[in-house]
């Protein structure tokens, strides 16, 4: 939401949640509100019956310990996490997302990691390692960042085959999913306006799998966040400028926020239609 609105300026927070509320979303990932922030979005997510989960960037367990203590305090439904770098590799990063892991089962808040590149998840083949190592381990599904680390676009039908048996072993492990897509060249690109882009169905049918799988397993009380994430830039594109202050997206965020919302719903009705086969 940062930098949406229109008329020429962004809308406030109050606007932002009534826009939110309006489109028919049930809650809000952002990070945790601090200081005078907190007393507001306690107040507007209460107003609105949101839940929250808030981002974590850790780079040690003990980045969490007082971070989950906060979250649960202010009542955030989840964390996910971006475990940084993606210069820790094999058994240090085993055991670093371990001991993750093991600072939210103490706090008894519901805790994924994030796969994401430029973080421990960089590559596609290291976090199907760590998934097998961990049996513990929950994921945040955004598989747009290796359908562009590895280049798959919609015409590389025998590489998106192959990726897919290893986005399986991920998918299994699905506790919440970002809907972006990819087209292999760019992270985040505009889809239209009813999902046209050819990269859709291969994400739909990877989303379905990921909500299926959760399904298959879910017990009473078990949360999966579908968040309709699209940053804003650098990921969102925007006409060509060297001035940072100039640039204007190329896309509408907001209202492929709501295609993205659509795709997911249609995505989740498939998975509980199909539920067990």
């Amino acid at each position: 939401m940062n930098g949406v609105g229109s008329g020429g300026r962004e809308w406030s927070i109050e606007e932002k949640f009534e826009k939110i509320a309006e489109a028919g979303f049930t809650g809000i990932m952002a990070h945790l509100p601090t200081g005078q922030d907190a007393g507001l979005w306690r107040r507007l997510l209460d107003e609105y019956g949101f839940s929250l989960g808030i981002h974590s960037f850790p780079r040690k367990p003990e980045d969490m310990t007082e971070l989950l203590r906060e979250a649960k305090q202010f009542g955030v439904l989840y964390v996910n996490s971006q475990v940084m770098d993606s210069f820790v590799i094999g058994q240090a990063a085993v055991e670093l997302l371990h001991g993750l892991v093991e600072e939210a089962r103490k706090a008894q808040i519901p805790y994924m990691i994030e796969t994401h590149r430029g973080r421990v998840t960089q590559d596609l083949h290291r976090t199907v390692d760590y998934v097998k190592a961990i049996p513990e381990l929950r994921l945040t599904i955004d598989l747009s960042h290796y359908i562009v680390a590895g280049e798959l676009t919609a015409a590389a039908s025998r590489e998106l085959e192959m990726a897919g048996e290893l986005f399986d072993v991920l998918l299994q492990r699905t506790s919440a999913i970002h809907a972006r897509v990819s087209n292999g060249e760019q992270v985040q690109v505009d889809i239209g306006p009813n999902g046209e882009h050819p990269m859709v169905k291969p994400f739909m049918k990877w989303w379905e799998r990921g909500m299926s799988c959760w399904l298959n397993e879910a017990k009473p009380g078990d949360i999966l966040p579908f968040v309709t994430e699209l940053g804003p830039p650098d990921y969102a594109i925007t006409e060509a400028t060297y001035k940072r202050e100039d640039r204007t997206e190329i896309s509408d965020r907001w209202q492929q926020a709501l295609v993205l919302k659509r795709l997911g719903e249609e995505a989740w009705e498939h998975a509980q239609a199909n539920r067990g086969q």
